[in-house]
């Protein structure tokens, strides 16, 4: 296996992701990536993950994603691979401004840049942890006033990094998953009264995005296993395309979700995390799927097919 995969039709899809970062004039830092914002926090991941590679405070730094016009290279949002692969991308970018920054700053202090370190958006002493110059001052003189620097010198404030996965196509993730279901043999009704899920996306970067992106994973799966279905009639019209017909889960069919963390760091990356967002919609089904059976076990009936209605229900207790 590889980075590359391939589509329907030969169609090349490339596991990479890229990221740009540059300081601006003020000392805040701008995190250009290759990943899009589709409402699973990838943006706040980036963020967090270039403030801390780079030593400064998230609210220092700018993402700008969605523009492929203007932003690296990469395959978007998709296969879980936003903070396994972005954020590896978005780590290193911030590594080498950071290492370009100090360059300057370095000789700034008249000091190697060994010595020095960048905490909280302050250029410090590595040792004794003294606040040296502002991130403000550097980019002064890297940005207006260069020709103070030496004539061999070129300053850089930006840096690019792209990561491809070398090992494996994507990072896999794993969950565990278990619930409770309760079948109504009268009317073949399925109610999910609890649900819990362990799952390792590697290292958690953002605890509360991890958990409501399992969350949401979780019930796209149960709406996959108790409620989504296409219909057609026998000419191949499409019966259910509206979202009165075509049934989702809503809030008051999800039962409480308890979720629960295992950091098994993928050893491809210097971040170590994986994806989170599809977890929880690869089990689902399976452990949802054995709670009902083993709830119609009594009555010697099963289901299989999915969804899983109330007429399958009841044809499978035969009262259908």
């Amino acid at each position: 296996p590889g980075p590359h995969t391939y589509g329907l039709g030969g169609a090349r899809i490339s596991s990479q992701d890229g990221a740009a970062a540059r300081m601006d004039a003020s000392g805040a830092v701008i995190i250009q990536t290759s990943i899009s914002e589709q409402g699973q926090g990838s943006e706040a991941v980036i963020q967090q993950v270039a403030a801390t590679a780079f030593g400064t405070t998230p609210d220092k730094v700018k993402v700008i994603s969605g523009d492929t016009d203007n932003v690296p290279v990469g395959w978007g949002a998709g296969g879980s691979g936003g903070a396994g692969i972005a954020g590896e991308a978005a780590l290193q970018a911030a590594k080498a401004l950071r290492h370009n920054v100090l360059d300057v700053a370095a000789i700034l202090l008249q000091t190697e840049r060994e010595t020095l370190d960048i905490t909280g958006g302050i250029v410090v002493d590595r040792v004794s942890r003294e606040e040296r110059m502002p991130l403000e001052e550097v980019a002064r003189v890297a940005y207006f006033r260069p020709d103070t620097l030496p004539q061999n010198f070129q300053s850089e404030m930006m840096a690019t990094r792209h990561y491809i996965p070398k090992k494996y196509p994507v990072a896999m993730t794993n969950s565990f998953q278990a619930v409770i279901a309760e079948v109504d043999p009268e009317t073949g009704t399925v109610k999910l009264l609890k649900y819990w899920c362990v799952e390792d996306c590697g290292k958690v970067i953002n605890p509360l995005l991890v958990d409501e992106q399992v969350r949401g994973s979780i019930v796209q799966g149960i709406g996959g296993v108790l409620y989504e279905e296409c219909r057609y009639d026998s000419q191949g019209n499409f019966l259910n395309a509206n979202m009165a017909d075509y049934l989702v889960p809503m809030a008051g069919e999800m039962p409480d979700i308890e979720i629960g963390h295992i950091e098994t760091l993928t050893m491809e990356s210097e971040l170590g995390a994986k994806g989170a967002g599809e977890a929880g919609t690869a089990g689902a089904p399976g452990a949802i799927l054995n709670a009902i059976n083993d709830a119609l076990s009594p009555f010697n009936a099963s289901v299989w097919a999915q969804p899983v209605s109330p007429e399958r229900v009841l044809k499978a207790l035969g009262k259908y």
